[in-house]
Protein backbone atom coordinates (compact mmCIF):
# COMPACT_ATOMS: atom_id res chain seq x y z
CA UNK A 1 0.00 0.00 0.00
CA UNK A 2 2.48 2.80 0.87
CA UNK A 3 4.32 1.57 -2.34
CA UNK A 4 1.55 2.63 -4.28
CA UNK A 5 1.23 -1.82 -5.58
CA UNK A 6 -2.23 -1.79 -4.15
CA UNK A 7 -4.80 0.67 -4.91
CA UNK A 8 -6.83 -0.63 -1.49
CA UNK A 9 -6.46 -2.54 1.91
CA UNK A 10 -8.35 -6.18 1.29
CA UNK A 11 -7.32 -6.70 5.34
CA UNK A 12 -9.74 -3.81 6.23
CA UNK A 13 -12.92 -6.06 5.65
CA UNK A 14 -11.69 -9.05 8.24
CA UNK A 15 -12.81 -8.61 11.99
CA UNK A 16 -10.33 -10.36 14.23
CA UNK A 17 -9.10 -9.88 17.87
CA UNK A 18 -6.22 -11.71 19.44
CA UNK A 19 -7.04 -14.66 21.62
CA UNK A 20 -6.80 -13.85 25.72
CA UNK A 21 -3.44 -14.77 27.16
CA UNK A 22 -3.01 -15.86 30.94
CA UNK A 23 0.78 -14.34 31.83
CA UNK A 24 0.00 -14.22 35.33
CA UNK A 25 3.09 -16.14 37.00
CA UNK A 26 1.54 -19.69 38.43
CA UNK A 27 2.85 -19.18 42.58
CA UNK A 28 2.51 -23.30 42.50
CA UNK A 29 5.38 -23.70 39.41
CA UNK A 30 7.45 -21.60 41.09
CA UNK A 31 10.17 -23.14 43.14
CA UNK A 32 12.02 -21.65 46.68
CA UNK A 33 15.62 -21.46 46.69
CA UNK A 34 16.03 -25.07 48.48
CA UNK A 35 14.37 -26.40 45.57
CA UNK A 36 16.26 -24.92 43.15
CA UNK A 37 19.71 -26.02 44.26
CA UNK A 38 18.07 -29.71 45.15
CA UNK A 39 17.02 -29.28 41.26
CA UNK A 40 20.67 -28.49 39.94
CA UNK A 41 22.12 -30.83 42.07
CA UNK A 42 20.16 -32.96 39.92
CA UNK A 43 21.39 -31.97 36.76
CA UNK A 44 25.21 -32.68 37.53
CA UNK A 45 23.93 -36.37 38.36
CA UNK A 46 22.52 -36.09 34.44
CA UNK A 47 26.50 -36.11 33.27
CA UNK A 48 25.97 -39.74 32.38
CA UNK A 49 24.25 -38.60 29.11
CA UNK A 50 27.83 -37.59 27.07
CA UNK A 51 28.23 -34.77 30.14
CA UNK A 52 25.72 -33.33 29.16
CA UNK A 53 24.35 -32.68 32.77
CA UNK A 54 27.26 -31.34 33.86
CA UNK A 55 27.56 -28.85 30.79
CA UNK A 56 24.30 -27.91 31.50
CA UNK A 57 24.49 -27.56 35.47
CA UNK A 58 25.82 -23.52 34.56
CA UNK A 59 22.84 -23.40 31.71
CA UNK A 60 20.02 -23.79 34.02
CA UNK A 61 22.35 -21.52 36.78
CA UNK A 62 21.97 -18.83 34.56
CA UNK A 63 18.11 -18.90 33.95
CA UNK A 64 18.10 -18.87 38.16
CA UNK A 65 21.11 -16.77 39.19
CA UNK A 66 20.81 -14.48 36.36
CA UNK A 67 17.04 -14.09 35.37
CA UNK A 68 18.05 -15.28 31.66
CA UNK A 69 15.79 -16.28 28.92
CA UNK A 70 16.72 -19.31 27.44
CA UNK A 71 17.87 -17.69 24.03
CA UNK A 72 19.56 -15.10 26.04
CA UNK A 73 21.40 -18.20 27.71
CA UNK A 74 22.22 -20.01 24.63
CA UNK A 75 23.73 -16.73 23.22
CA UNK A 76 25.71 -15.82 26.47
CA UNK A 77 29.47 -14.99 25.44
CA UNK A 78 32.84 -14.99 27.64
CA UNK A 79 33.46 -11.30 27.17
CA UNK A 80 30.15 -10.82 28.40
CA UNK A 81 30.98 -12.15 31.85
CA UNK A 82 32.70 -10.18 34.21
CA UNK A 83 34.16 -12.71 37.39
CA UNK A 84 36.20 -11.35 39.74
CA UNK A 85 38.39 -13.31 42.14
CA UNK A 86 35.73 -12.76 44.96
CA UNK A 87 32.45 -11.20 45.67
CA UNK A 88 29.60 -10.73 42.83
CA UNK A 89 30.24 -11.08 39.34
CA UNK A 90 28.44 -9.50 36.51
CA UNK A 91 26.81 -10.30 33.52
CA UNK A 92 26.70 -7.51 30.50
CA UNK A 93 23.72 -9.23 27.95
CA UNK A 94 23.49 -8.11 24.58
CA UNK A 95 20.96 -10.60 22.38
CA UNK A 96 19.83 -14.53 21.94
CA UNK A 97 19.24 -16.89 19.93
CA UNK A 98 16.14 -18.45 18.67
CA UNK A 99 15.13 -21.18 16.40
CA UNK A 100 13.95 -19.89 13.71
CA UNK A 101 13.98 -22.65 11.16
CA UNK A 102 15.62 -22.47 7.72
CA UNK A 103 12.38 -21.62 5.79
CA UNK A 104 12.09 -18.30 8.18
CA UNK A 105 15.57 -16.65 7.81
CA UNK A 106 17.35 -14.45 4.91
CA UNK A 107 20.16 -16.57 5.00
CA UNK A 108 19.16 -20.08 5.34
CA UNK A 109 20.28 -20.70 8.86
CA UNK A 110 17.96 -22.50 11.43
CA UNK A 111 19.04 -20.09 14.15
CA UNK A 112 19.07 -16.06 14.42
CA UNK A 113 20.78 -14.05 16.87
CA UNK A 114 18.22 -10.98 17.83
CA UNK A 115 18.95 -7.74 19.97
CA UNK A 116 17.88 -7.95 23.74
CA UNK A 117 13.71 -8.44 23.53
CA UNK A 118 11.93 -4.80 23.79
CA UNK A 119 15.75 -3.15 23.60
CA UNK A 120 17.37 -1.37 20.72
CA UNK A 121 19.53 -3.46 18.50
CA UNK A 122 22.81 -2.11 20.42
CA UNK A 123 21.15 -2.32 23.62
CA UNK A 124 22.98 -4.61 26.90
CA UNK A 125 21.95 -5.36 29.95
CA UNK A 126 24.05 -5.90 32.89
CA UNK A 127 22.54 -7.91 34.97
CA UNK A 128 24.31 -8.66 38.83
CA UNK A 129 24.93 -12.39 39.75
CA UNK A 130 26.35 -13.69 43.38
CA UNK A 131 29.36 -15.19 44.28
CA UNK A 132 28.12 -18.85 44.01
CA UNK A 133 27.21 -18.19 40.60
CA UNK A 134 30.86 -16.71 39.69
CA UNK A 135 32.34 -19.61 41.29
CA UNK A 136 29.55 -21.85 39.23
CA UNK A 137 30.71 -20.18 35.63
CA UNK A 138 34.10 -19.76 36.46
CA UNK A 139 34.22 -23.94 37.19
CA UNK A 140 32.21 -24.13 33.67
CA UNK A 141 34.91 -22.23 31.35
CA UNK A 142 37.60 -23.97 33.13
CA UNK A 143 36.31 -27.89 32.15
CA UNK A 144 34.31 -27.01 29.11
CA UNK A 145 36.42 -23.76 27.53
CA UNK A 146 34.30 -21.89 24.97
CA UNK A 147 32.57 -22.64 21.51
CA UNK A 148 32.82 -20.87 18.07
CA UNK A 149 32.31 -17.11 18.72
CA UNK A 150 33.47 -17.90 22.45
CA UNK A 151 29.67 -18.82 23.36
CA UNK A 152 29.90 -20.98 26.87
CA UNK A 153 27.15 -23.30 25.63
CA UNK A 154 27.22 -25.46 23.17
CA UNK A 155 26.09 -28.96 21.92
CA UNK A 156 28.33 -32.15 21.21
CA UNK A 157 29.02 -31.09 17.47
CA UNK A 158 29.78 -27.59 18.76
CA UNK A 159 26.83 -25.77 17.65
CA UNK A 160 23.89 -23.98 19.44
CA UNK A 161 21.92 -26.26 22.59
CA UNK A 162 18.72 -27.20 21.29
CA UNK A 163 15.74 -26.62 23.18
CA UNK A 164 14.66 -30.32 22.83
CA UNK A 165 17.75 -31.42 24.83
CA UNK A 166 17.54 -29.19 27.56
CA UNK A 167 13.95 -29.69 28.13
CA UNK A 168 14.57 -33.56 28.15
CA UNK A 169 17.43 -32.94 30.34
CA UNK A 170 15.19 -30.95 32.69
CA UNK A 171 12.54 -33.90 32.29
CA UNK A 172 14.68 -36.30 34.43
CA UNK A 173 16.02 -33.32 36.87
CA UNK A 174 12.35 -32.98 37.98
CA UNK A 175 11.85 -36.85 37.91
CA UNK A 176 14.95 -37.33 39.75
CA UNK A 177 14.95 -33.97 42.43
CA UNK A 178 11.23 -33.51 43.12
CA UNK A 179 8.64 -35.46 45.15
CA UNK A 180 5.74 -36.98 43.38
CA UNK A 181 3.51 -34.01 45.05
CA UNK A 182 5.75 -31.35 43.79
CA UNK A 183 5.51 -32.80 40.42
CA UNK A 184 2.07 -33.15 40.28
CA UNK A 185 1.12 -29.77 41.31
CA UNK A 186 3.58 -28.44 38.42
CA UNK A 187 6.10 -27.31 40.30
CA UNK A 188 9.26 -25.98 37.95
CA UNK A 189 7.70 -27.53 35.10
CA UNK A 190 9.80 -25.69 32.46
CA UNK A 191 13.71 -24.12 32.83
CA UNK A 192 11.80 -20.77 32.52
CA UNK A 193 9.68 -21.22 35.68
CA UNK A 194 13.71 -20.72 37.02
CA UNK A 195 13.70 -17.28 35.80
CA UNK A 196 10.40 -16.26 37.44
CA UNK A 197 11.85 -17.53 41.04
CA UNK A 198 15.10 -15.60 40.74
CA UNK A 199 12.61 -12.36 39.67
CA UNK A 200 10.58 -13.52 43.15
CA UNK A 201 13.75 -13.65 45.11
CA UNK A 202 14.78 -10.58 44.11
CA UNK A 203 11.40 -8.82 45.15
CA UNK A 204 11.28 -10.61 48.26
CA UNK A 205 14.66 -9.33 49.02
CA UNK A 206 13.72 -5.55 49.20
CA UNK A 207 14.63 -5.26 45.78
CA UNK A 208 13.33 -1.60 44.18
CA UNK A 209 10.50 -3.39 41.56
CA UNK A 210 11.89 -1.40 38.94
CA UNK A 211 15.45 -2.74 39.44
CA UNK A 212 13.70 -6.09 39.23
CA UNK A 213 12.13 -5.05 35.68
CA UNK A 214 15.53 -3.83 34.70
CA UNK A 215 17.35 -6.93 35.47
CA UNK A 216 14.76 -8.91 33.96
CA UNK A 217 14.29 -7.05 30.92
CA UNK A 218 10.80 -6.60 31.29
CA UNK A 219 8.53 -3.60 31.61
CA UNK A 220 7.33 -3.10 34.74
Amino acid sequence: MEKGFFAENSLNGPRWSAPAVNEEVDPAAVPSPAQVARLLAAVVQQSGCGGRGTHLEAFFGCMYYAAMRPAEVIHLRLGQCHLPDSGWGLLNLSGGVVTSGKEWTDDGAVHEVHSLKRRAATATRPVPIPPQFVRMLEAHIERFGAAPGRRLFRNMAGNYVDAAVYRTTWARVRELALTRKERACGLAKRPYDLRHARILFWLHSGVDPAECARRAGQSI
